[in-house]
Protein backbone atom coordinates (compact mmCIF):
# COMPACT_ATOMS: atom_id res chain seq x y z
CA UNK A 1 0.00 0.00 0.00
CA UNK A 2 2.76 2.43 0.95
CA UNK A 3 4.68 1.62 -2.22
CA UNK A 4 1.61 2.29 -4.34
CA UNK A 5 1.09 5.68 -2.67
CA UNK A 6 4.67 6.64 -3.40
CA UNK A 7 4.19 5.70 -7.04
CA UNK A 8 1.02 7.85 -7.25
CA UNK A 9 2.81 10.83 -5.70
CA UNK A 10 5.77 10.42 -8.04
CA UNK A 11 3.48 10.32 -11.08
CA UNK A 12 1.64 13.44 -9.88
CA UNK A 13 4.91 15.34 -9.41
CA UNK A 14 6.10 14.35 -12.88
CA UNK A 15 2.79 15.42 -14.45
CA UNK A 16 2.93 18.76 -12.58
CA UNK A 17 6.46 19.46 -13.79
CA UNK A 18 5.45 18.50 -17.30
CA UNK A 19 2.47 20.90 -17.17
CA UNK A 20 4.71 23.76 -15.99
CA UNK A 21 7.23 22.99 -18.72
CA UNK A 22 4.56 22.89 -21.41
CA UNK A 23 2.98 26.12 -20.12
CA UNK A 24 6.29 27.97 -20.17
CA UNK A 25 7.05 26.60 -23.61
CA UNK A 26 3.64 27.73 -24.88
CA UNK A 27 3.88 31.28 -23.54
CA UNK A 28 7.51 31.62 -24.65
CA UNK A 29 6.53 30.41 -28.09
CA UNK A 30 3.58 32.83 -28.18
CA UNK A 31 5.81 35.79 -27.31
CA UNK A 32 8.33 34.78 -29.99
CA UNK A 33 5.49 34.33 -32.46
CA UNK A 34 4.24 37.85 -31.70
CA UNK A 35 7.74 39.25 -32.10
CA UNK A 36 8.14 37.51 -35.48
CA UNK A 37 4.72 38.80 -36.59
CA UNK A 38 5.74 42.31 -35.55
CA UNK A 39 8.93 42.08 -37.60
CA UNK A 40 7.13 40.72 -40.67
CA UNK A 41 4.33 43.33 -40.57
CA UNK A 42 6.64 46.17 -39.56
CA UNK A 43 4.96 46.48 -36.17
CA UNK A 44 6.49 47.82 -32.99
CA UNK A 45 6.04 46.41 -29.49
CA UNK A 46 4.84 48.98 -26.94
CA UNK A 47 3.51 48.84 -23.39
CA UNK A 48 -0.22 49.38 -22.79
CA UNK A 49 -2.43 49.18 -19.70
CA UNK A 50 -3.93 45.75 -19.02
CA UNK A 51 -6.48 47.26 -16.59
CA UNK A 52 -7.94 50.67 -15.80
CA UNK A 53 -5.49 52.87 -13.91
CA UNK A 54 -6.65 55.79 -11.75
CA UNK A 55 -4.59 58.82 -10.75
CA UNK A 56 -1.77 57.72 -8.44
CA UNK A 57 -1.99 53.98 -9.23
CA UNK A 58 1.45 52.28 -8.96
CA UNK A 59 2.54 50.81 -12.30
CA UNK A 60 3.99 47.30 -12.36
CA UNK A 61 4.11 44.13 -14.41
CA UNK A 62 0.70 43.13 -13.02
CA UNK A 63 -1.22 45.96 -14.75
CA UNK A 64 0.64 46.44 -18.08
CA UNK A 65 1.43 44.27 -21.11
CA UNK A 66 3.19 44.41 -24.49
CA UNK A 67 1.17 44.61 -27.72
CA UNK A 68 1.92 45.00 -31.41
CA UNK A 69 1.48 48.52 -32.72
CA UNK A 70 1.86 49.97 -36.25
CA UNK A 71 5.47 51.14 -36.49
CA UNK A 72 4.51 54.39 -38.21
CA UNK A 73 1.92 55.26 -35.52
CA UNK A 74 3.86 54.70 -32.29
CA UNK A 75 2.92 57.60 -29.93
CA UNK A 76 5.67 59.91 -28.74
CA UNK A 77 6.95 58.82 -25.33
CA UNK A 78 5.78 55.20 -25.61
CA UNK A 79 7.69 52.50 -23.72
CA UNK A 80 9.00 49.55 -25.78
CA UNK A 81 9.57 47.15 -22.88
CA UNK A 82 7.96 46.46 -19.53
CA UNK A 83 11.38 46.52 -17.83
CA UNK A 84 12.00 50.02 -19.21
CA UNK A 85 8.74 51.22 -17.65
CA UNK A 86 8.96 49.41 -14.32
CA UNK A 87 12.69 49.84 -13.65
CA UNK A 88 11.79 52.98 -11.67
CA UNK A 89 8.81 53.29 -9.35
CA UNK A 90 6.19 55.09 -11.40
CA UNK A 91 2.52 55.95 -10.93
CA UNK A 92 -0.25 57.09 -13.26
CA UNK A 93 -0.67 60.87 -13.50
CA UNK A 94 -4.22 60.61 -14.80
CA UNK A 95 -6.91 58.14 -15.75
CA UNK A 96 -5.61 55.47 -18.17
CA UNK A 97 -7.99 52.90 -19.68
CA UNK A 98 -7.40 49.31 -20.74
CA UNK A 99 -5.40 49.09 -23.97
CA UNK A 100 -4.18 52.71 -23.79
CA UNK A 101 -0.42 53.14 -24.42
CA UNK A 102 1.67 54.10 -21.40
CA UNK A 103 3.41 57.36 -22.32
CA UNK A 104 6.14 59.28 -20.51
CA UNK A 105 3.75 62.24 -20.23
CA UNK A 106 1.12 60.10 -18.45
CA UNK A 107 3.32 58.51 -15.80
CA UNK A 108 5.50 59.97 -13.07
CA UNK A 109 9.28 60.13 -13.04
CA UNK A 110 11.68 57.90 -11.17
CA UNK A 111 10.49 58.99 -7.71
CA UNK A 112 6.96 57.76 -8.37
CA UNK A 113 5.35 60.85 -6.84
CA UNK A 114 1.89 61.70 -8.19
CA UNK A 115 0.92 65.36 -7.81
CA UNK A 116 -2.07 67.36 -8.99
CA UNK A 117 0.31 69.96 -10.45
CA UNK A 118 1.49 67.38 -12.98
CA UNK A 119 -1.98 67.51 -14.58
CA UNK A 120 -2.14 71.30 -14.84
CA UNK A 121 -1.58 72.87 -18.28
CA UNK A 122 1.08 75.57 -18.49
CA UNK A 123 -0.37 78.90 -17.33
CA UNK A 124 -3.16 77.34 -15.28
CA UNK A 125 -3.55 77.21 -11.49
CA UNK A 126 -5.46 74.96 -9.10
CA UNK A 127 -7.56 76.98 -6.64
CA UNK A 128 -9.86 75.60 -3.92
CA UNK A 129 -13.13 77.30 -2.93
CA UNK A 130 -15.41 76.44 0.01
CA UNK A 131 -18.74 74.79 -0.85
CA UNK A 132 -21.71 73.28 0.94
CA UNK A 133 -24.32 70.73 -0.09
CA UNK A 134 -26.40 73.58 -1.58
CA UNK A 135 -23.63 75.63 -3.21
CA UNK A 136 -22.04 72.41 -4.51
CA UNK A 137 -25.19 71.45 -6.50
CA UNK A 138 -26.32 68.91 -3.94
CA UNK A 139 -23.05 66.98 -4.14
CA UNK A 140 -23.40 66.28 -7.88
CA UNK A 141 -20.30 68.31 -8.79
CA UNK A 142 -17.53 65.75 -9.23
CA UNK A 143 -13.95 65.77 -10.60
CA UNK A 144 -13.97 66.23 -14.38
CA UNK A 145 -17.13 68.40 -14.42
CA UNK A 146 -17.36 71.98 -15.73
CA UNK A 147 -18.82 74.72 -13.50
CA UNK A 148 -19.51 78.45 -13.31
CA UNK A 149 -18.75 80.28 -10.06
CA UNK A 150 -21.42 82.75 -8.85
CA UNK A 151 -20.83 85.41 -6.20
CA UNK A 152 -23.70 86.86 -4.12
CA UNK A 153 -22.82 89.92 -2.02
CA UNK A 154 -24.14 93.23 -0.68
CA UNK A 155 -24.38 96.03 -3.25
CA UNK A 156 -21.45 98.43 -2.73
CA UNK A 157 -22.30 101.95 -1.52
CA UNK A 158 -23.21 103.83 1.63
CA UNK A 159 -26.94 103.69 0.86
CA UNK A 160 -27.14 99.89 0.59
CA UNK A 161 -28.99 97.99 3.29
CA UNK A 162 -28.50 94.45 4.53
CA UNK A 163 -31.02 93.09 2.01
CA UNK A 164 -29.62 95.00 -0.97
CA UNK A 165 -27.86 92.09 -2.70
CA UNK A 166 -26.37 91.54 -6.13
CA UNK A 167 -25.17 88.42 -7.97
CA UNK A 168 -22.41 88.11 -10.58
CA UNK A 169 -20.86 85.18 -12.46
CA UNK A 170 -17.15 85.73 -11.80
CA UNK A 171 -15.68 82.55 -13.37
CA UNK A 172 -17.12 80.62 -16.31
CA UNK A 173 -16.49 77.09 -17.60
CA UNK A 174 -13.89 76.12 -14.97
CA UNK A 175 -12.87 72.42 -14.94
CA UNK A 176 -13.20 70.72 -11.56
CA UNK A 177 -9.90 69.06 -10.62
CA UNK A 178 -10.97 67.66 -7.28
CA UNK A 179 -13.70 67.51 -4.64
CA UNK A 180 -12.24 67.45 -1.14
CA UNK A 181 -9.29 65.04 -1.54
CA UNK A 182 -10.77 63.08 -4.47
CA UNK A 183 -9.41 63.74 -7.98
CA UNK A 184 -10.54 60.55 -9.74
CA UNK A 185 -13.00 61.52 -12.49
CA UNK A 186 -14.46 58.00 -12.44
CA UNK A 187 -15.83 58.59 -8.93
CA UNK A 188 -19.29 59.91 -9.86
CA UNK A 189 -21.17 59.16 -6.62
CA UNK A 190 -22.70 62.37 -5.15
CA UNK A 191 -20.87 63.47 -2.00
CA UNK A 192 -21.50 66.31 0.46
CA UNK A 193 -18.13 68.08 0.22
CA UNK A 194 -16.48 71.12 1.82
CA UNK A 195 -14.07 72.23 -0.94
CA UNK A 196 -13.89 72.18 -4.73
CA UNK A 197 -10.54 72.60 -6.50
CA UNK A 198 -10.90 74.37 -9.87
CA UNK A 199 -8.56 74.89 -12.81
CA UNK A 200 -8.30 78.65 -13.39
CA UNK A 201 -5.90 81.27 -14.72
CA UNK A 202 -4.09 83.82 -12.58
CA UNK A 203 -6.76 86.56 -12.82
CA UNK A 204 -9.56 84.11 -12.03
CA UNK A 205 -7.64 82.87 -8.99
CA UNK A 206 -7.37 86.47 -7.74
CA UNK A 207 -11.10 87.00 -8.30
CA UNK A 208 -11.90 83.86 -6.29
CA UNK A 209 -9.59 84.91 -3.45
CA UNK A 210 -11.35 88.29 -3.19
CA UNK A 211 -14.84 86.87 -3.69
CA UNK A 212 -14.43 84.49 -0.74
CA UNK A 213 -13.93 87.55 1.49
CA UNK A 214 -16.80 89.59 0.02
CA UNK A 215 -19.74 87.21 -0.08
CA UNK A 216 -21.06 83.72 -0.72
CA UNK A 217 -19.88 81.54 -3.60
CA UNK A 218 -22.04 78.99 -5.41
CA UNK A 219 -21.24 76.54 -8.20
CA UNK A 220 -23.48 76.05 -11.24
CA UNK A 221 -22.98 72.77 -13.10
CA UNK A 222 -22.52 72.98 -16.88
CA UNK A 223 -22.72 70.47 -19.70
CA UNK A 224 -19.21 69.04 -19.93
CA UNK A 225 -19.05 70.01 -23.62
CA UNK A 226 -20.22 73.61 -23.09
CA UNK A 227 -17.18 75.86 -22.86
CA UNK A 228 -18.82 79.05 -24.15
CA UNK A 229 -18.02 82.20 -22.18
CA UNK A 230 -19.81 85.55 -22.43
CA UNK A 231 -20.32 88.79 -20.53
CA UNK A 232 -23.14 88.11 -18.08
CA UNK A 233 -25.09 90.99 -16.48
CA UNK A 234 -25.40 91.66 -12.77
CA UNK A 235 -28.67 90.40 -11.27
CA UNK A 236 -30.39 92.57 -8.62
CA UNK A 237 -33.37 91.78 -6.34
CA UNK A 238 -35.83 93.67 -8.57
CA UNK A 239 -35.00 91.32 -11.47
CA UNK A 240 -36.51 88.41 -9.52
CA UNK A 241 -40.01 89.90 -9.98
CA UNK A 242 -41.88 89.03 -13.18
CA UNK A 243 -43.67 92.40 -12.95
CA UNK A 244 -40.45 94.32 -12.21
CA UNK A 245 -41.95 95.86 -9.03
CA UNK A 246 -39.94 98.24 -6.86
CA UNK A 247 -40.48 100.39 -3.74
CA UNK A 248 -39.80 104.14 -4.17
CA UNK A 249 -37.92 106.02 -1.45
CA UNK A 250 -40.18 107.17 1.40
CA UNK A 251 -39.82 110.67 2.88
CA UNK A 252 -37.82 110.69 6.13
CA UNK A 253 -39.85 110.85 9.36
CA UNK A 254 -40.43 114.40 10.63
CA UNK A 255 -39.82 116.04 7.24
CA UNK A 256 -43.44 117.28 7.03
CA UNK A 257 -43.96 115.65 3.65
CA UNK A 258 -47.17 113.55 3.43
CA UNK A 259 -46.81 109.78 3.08
CA UNK A 260 -47.95 108.45 -0.29
CA UNK A 261 -50.13 105.38 0.11
CA UNK A 262 -49.51 103.96 -3.36
CA UNK A 263 -45.80 103.51 -2.67
CA UNK A 264 -45.37 100.37 -4.77
CA UNK A 265 -44.88 101.21 -8.42
CA UNK A 266 -43.96 99.38 -11.58
CA UNK A 267 -40.37 99.92 -12.60
CA UNK A 268 -39.57 100.50 -16.28
CA UNK A 269 -38.66 97.38 -18.23
CA UNK A 270 -35.00 96.83 -18.95
CA UNK A 271 -32.24 94.32 -18.86
CA UNK A 272 -30.61 93.29 -15.57
CA UNK A 273 -28.34 96.05 -14.43
CA UNK A 274 -30.44 98.92 -15.85
CA UNK A 275 -30.88 101.97 -13.57
CA UNK A 276 -34.40 102.52 -12.21
CA UNK A 277 -35.29 106.23 -11.69
CA UNK A 278 -36.65 107.23 -8.29
CA UNK A 279 -40.36 108.15 -8.11
CA UNK A 280 -40.91 111.96 -7.97
CA UNK A 281 -42.23 113.36 -4.66
CA UNK A 282 -45.73 114.96 -4.92
CA UNK A 283 -45.67 118.69 -4.00
CA UNK A 284 -49.19 119.80 -5.05
CA UNK A 285 -52.49 119.87 -3.14
CA UNK A 286 -53.50 116.78 -1.19
CA UNK A 287 -56.85 115.15 -0.26
CA UNK A 288 -57.63 112.75 2.58
CA UNK A 289 -59.92 109.71 2.21
CA UNK A 290 -60.98 107.84 5.33
CA UNK A 291 -61.78 104.15 4.94
CA UNK A 292 -63.17 102.89 8.21
CA UNK A 293 -60.79 104.48 10.71
CA UNK A 294 -57.70 104.58 8.42
CA UNK A 295 -57.06 107.95 6.70
CA UNK A 296 -55.09 107.91 3.44
CA UNK A 297 -53.72 110.96 1.63
CA UNK A 298 -53.59 111.26 -2.16
CA UNK A 299 -52.11 113.91 -4.43
CA UNK A 300 -54.68 115.98 -6.41
CA UNK A 301 -53.59 117.20 -9.87
CA UNK A 302 -54.43 120.84 -10.63
CA UNK A 303 -57.42 121.56 -12.83
CA UNK A 304 -59.92 119.27 -11.05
Amino acid sequence: MQRRNLIVIAVAVVLGLLAVFLGNAYFSGYEKQQERAAEQQKLARIVVASQDLAFGTPIGAQNVRLVNWPDQSVPTGAFTSIEQLTAAKRVALGQIVVGEPLLASKVSGADGRATLSANLPVGKLAYAVPITVVSGVGGFVRPGDIVDVILTRTIPGDGAGANDKMTDTIVEAAPVLGIDQVSDSRDTKPVAAKTATLEVDSIQAQKLALAIQLGQLSLALRNVGDGEQSQRPTVLPRHLSASNVYMPRRPPPGSGAPAIASAIARAPAGRPGATVPAAPRWTGPMMTIVRGSAPTEYGVPRGW
